[in-house]
Formats: C-alpha cells, structure tokens, sequence
C-alpha cells in the first residue's frame, strides 16, 4: 500500500510546519488576528502537528498489526527487531540534538521568552538527561521533544500481543469497537488521561489491518459505482474531524470541556484519512507520486531532526527573524533528515534485522535437541 508511505510523508511535513508556526507564534500574534486566522481556519490541518502524530499512531496500528496476522507470524524475530527499529535512531537523533546545543550558543536573549522554544527546547543538557530522554521513558521531553509520541510507539510494540487478539475477538463487531475506541479518546482528552487518548488510536489502526480484506471490499464496491464524491465527502468530514477542536474555537476555547471532547476527535478524523488513502483511487495516485513517497521514505528521520535544526537556526539569528528561519531551517531539515536516513534509519533496519533473525535462529537451535 503505497498511499500510506505517502501519508506518512505529508503528516511529518505537517509536523515540521506546526513546529515553525510554534517558533514563530510570537511574532505572528503581534498581526491582530494572524494567529487565529491560521490556527482556526481551513488551513489549519497543514500545521496540525499533534493531529498529524494521530495519523502516525494509526498508521503503526495498521502496517505493525498486518504482518502479526500471518500464522507464520516468529514473535521472538519481532521484538528485537521493532526495538532496535525504534532506539537505534532515537538514540542517534538524540546525539544529534546534543552536538547541535553544543555548537550553537542557546542564549536567552536570542529568543523570546516564555515563549515555545524558551519553554520546551533543551538550551543545555546534562548526561542524565541524555539517558532518560534516550530511554523513552519520560513523559516530557526538550532535548528532541518529538519523542514524547516514541514512548508510545514503545508501549504499543510491547502490547502488540494484546492488541492481535482484541482486534480479532470484536472482528465482528468493528462499528461498535470503533465507537467505544472514539468514546475512550474523548473521554481521555476530556479527564486528561493520555493513556484513554493514545492506546484506542493504535487500536484504531489495528482494527483496520483486522478488517483490511472487508475494507478493501467495500472500497472496491464504492468505486466501482464511481463514487468519487463519497470519497471526498470522508476527506473533508475525517479533516474536519482531525481539527475540529480548533475550529470551534470561537465558540467552545482551549481549556473548555467541549474543546476537549471535540479534540477527542481527532483520532476518528485519522482514522478517516487513512481510509480514503486506501481506498480512494485519485488519493492513491496522488499519494503515490514520487515527491509524497519520497517524504515517506524519509519520514521518520525528519521527525526526528527537525526540531533541533529549527531550533538551532533561531537561536543563531533569532526568532523575530523567523521567515530567513524557515527558509534556512526547512530545507536544511530535509537535507540531514535524508543523510540522516542513509546513515543511521537503515543501517539501523538492518542491524534490526539481523538481531530479530539471530534470537529466532538461537531458539530454534536450542528447541531441536528438546524436540529430538
């Protein structure tokens, strides 16, 4: 499924945009009404980042949840294997992040203050903290602050077990799991538990690699009839869906029980999107062009650097100049996300893959003198 490399690409573009209006928030506030108009307007969902990790978590729902379904399925190849897949470059990015604070000077008076790079960007960093954030076992993170939404991936790789066999027990009853997974997200975002808001959205995805081949289906029925307009129709309402809390700021603000509910959301309007990327022939086409694809090879490794690159950059010229910000930072965080993808992502697939084959190897050795 191509579209969904595609997907993954334009959601870590969405991020890298969402981090860039963060840094340049400040300056875009002074404009009465900049803000407002570019957070609560139809343009929101291209700086939608924390929307946009819900779109990964689905994502890695779907394609992690897949291969398990096989019976030919070796647990003891996957866990290596997905660990060392996910720390590998974590540990990378954060070394990464580490020389960047060194080189370039992160002083105050450089930026403005109390404002997101002040608040939730390491401006110097001890060994300890080098440790915990490479751990993923935080909640919090400055150093690389992305790898908040890698804690989670953590927990749903150990879990995977579980989520095979719920998805497979409520295969039947996909619209009612759907319905309490959604119900689970508003309910966390609304009592401020990210456990309810996070885990159901992995869940999410995994229901639709359970439900693939009835999906598929009903894709195939829809477009059959040439039924262009449904498609549509769920890109626009799973769109709306992912930024609804926004834009129902006018009326229900940040902070409120119905903005948080309406946040909740999000995670059905990912949901959504992947759904039309799969089934939906122009999205497949548009997604798997060779610009969408190539954002979705190195999708990951963006993720990952671009928050110390944008980071640095402002700290060097400052963030009241952040237009040259982003026209330094934005192709400069492409250019080392695909450096960074050549030499550490792939090495670290394949190092990943040799350790899953070498303990299912080890097991087998030591199960045929036991069989014998």
């Amino acid at each position: 499924m191509h579209a969904l490399d595609g997907v993954r690409g334009v959601a870590a573009v969405v991020v890298l945009l969402y981090h860039l209006t963060l840094m340049a928030r400040p300056r875009l506030e002074e404009t009465e009404g900049l803000w407002e108009w570019i957070t609560q307007s139809p343009l929101r969902p291209l700086t939608a980042g924390s929307e946009a990790v819900l779109v990964f978590f689905v994502l890695s729902g779907l394609v992690v949840s897949l291969p398990a379904l096989s019976s030919s399925f070796d647990w003891l190849r996957y866990y290596p294997s997905r660990l060392l897949r996910l720390y590998l470059p974590v540990i990378a990015a954060v070394l990464f992040a580490v020389a960047l604070i060194t080189l370039v000077p992160r002083l105050p008076g450089a930026i403005t203050p109390d404002s997101w790079l002040a608040d939730r960007v390491a401006s110097s960093v001890t060994v300890s903290q080098v440790i915990e954030e490479s751990s993923l076992l935080p909640e919090t993170y400055t150093i690389v602050n992305v790898l908040w939404s890698l804690r989670w991936e953590v927990m749903f790789s150990v879990l995977l077990p579980v989520f095979i066999v719920v998805g497979l027990a409520v295969r039947r009853h996909r619209a009612l799991a759907a319905v309490v997974s959604i119900a689970l997200m508003v309910a966390g975002r609304v009592l401020d538990v990210d456990a309810l808001v996070y885990l159901p959205t992995f869940f999410l995805g995994t229901m639709l690699a359970v439900n693939l081949p009835a999906l598929r289906s009903w894709a195939a029925r829809r477009t059959a009839r040439g039924s262009g307009l449904i498609w549509a129709a769920l890109a626009v309402a799973s769109a709306v869906l992912l930024v609804a809390s926004w834009l129902a700021r006018p009326f229900a603000p940040a902070g409120s029980t119905l903005s948080a509910a309406l946040w909740g959301l999000a995670g059905a309007g990912a949901t959504g999107l992947i759904i039309v990327a799969i089934g939906s022939p122009l999205a497949g086409r548009m997604l798997s062009a060779r610009l969408p694809l190539w954002l979705g090879r190195i999708s990951f490794s963006l993720y990952l650097v671009h928050v110390p690159v944008l980071a640095s950059v402002a700290f060097l010229l400052g963030d009241e100049q952040w237009p040259l910000v982003a026209a330094i930072a934005i192709p400069a965080s492409f250019a080392i996300a695909w450096l960074f993808h050549v030499a550490v992502e792939m090495p670290a697939h394949r190092l990943a893959r040799r350790a899953g084959n070498r303990v299912a190897s080890r097991h087998d050795q030591i199960r045929e003198p036991i069989a014998s």
